[in-house]
């Protein structure tokens, strides 16, 4: 049966982002989107959009996510990851050492992203250019490192939790902490735990996608979102937004600095509203996609 929604998937390893929205698809018969690949050797927190929800991909796209890596140094591989080829070898580097540069790392930074990637280069992904031997040119990103924290040292083995902000690559960060400790370094394990207000804790597991059951309510999620309201709308501007336009009447209550406005009409929802675009993201209660 079809259904909009917003679904916390635990996505485990070994399956492709792709792989939960073709299950997810499959049972909802509607069109899904997701927030954020996640490799496929990485397990964690991904988010779902089904049906007229899907409208709302940038708004989750933009939040800032948690990790927790485990790096091992003295190695690097093609892909930055367990999948590649072993590209580089060096040294084991000490704890200090290593602490030294998570610090250095942590704030502001430019990151070059990883060769295996889906950037878009020339009008082809970046994987697929490294993948056919290509020459692929790439730029350093500004992102930012919010918090590092290091959980354990077991050398060569380094588990650290990461608070990041978009378009951060924890590949990246391992292989440039490697080389800031002068040696080299690979992702090993990843996990995602949050993305933005959205817990791991919260979402199910993929296995038990079929069931679609305990799924958490849609509309209450969207309402996590930074700088959202709920705002109570007359029976003419509701009408008036069911039917494409917001009312000015509507946008001179919205409180500056508001990024998504849900407009509910006796308490029903109506539409999310985007006041700094001016745009209707989504419209609720509307069974299309």
């Amino acid at each position: 049966m079809g259904r909009n929604a917003v679904i916390l998937v635990d996505k485990g390893e070994g399956i492709t982002s792709f792989d939960c929205l073709g299950r997810i698809k499959h049972n909802v018969n509607k069109k899904t989107g997701h927030c954020g690949t996640l490799d496929r050797f990485a397990h964690g927190l991904i988010v779902v959009l089904c049906g007229t929800y899907t409208h709302m991909v940038p708004a989750f796209m933009g939040l800032d996510k948690t990790y927790e890596a485990t790096i091992e140094f003295g190695r690097m591989t093609d892909t930055l990851d367990p999948e590649g080829e072993v590209l580089e070898t060096g040294e084991i580097p000490d704890l200090e050492t290593i602490k030294m540069a998570v610090e250095k790392l942590t704030g502001d930074i430019m990151q070059m992203p990883p060769l295996y990637s889906a950037i878009h280069v020339n009008g082809k992904r970046s994987y697929q250019m490294a993948r056919s031997g290509q020459e692929v040119e790439l730029t350093p990103r500004p992102i930012k490192i919010y918090k590092a924290e290091i959980l354990s040292w077991e050398a060569p083995f380094l588990k650290i939790r990461l608070e990041v902000s978009k378009g951060t690559y924890i590949r990246s960060y391992a292989r440039d902490l490697g080389h800031e400790c002068g040696s080299c370094a690979y992702v090993k394990e990843l996990y995602r735990t949050k993305i933005g207000p959205f817990s791991i804790d919260e979402a199910i597991r993929f296995d038990d996608i079929e069931a679609m059951q305990n799924l958490a309510d849609s509309e209450s999620l969207i309402s996590r979102l930074p700088g959202f309201i709920r705002m109570e709308v007359d029976d003419t501007e509701a009408f008036k937004a069911k039917n494409g336009y917001v009312l000015p009447s509507i946008r001179k209550r919205i409180p500056e600095g508001t990024r998504f406005a849900m407009l509910l009409n006796q308490g029903k929802a109506v539409c999310i509203y985007a006041p700094q675009e001016r745009k209707i993201l989504c419209q609720m209660g509307v069974d299309n996609g």
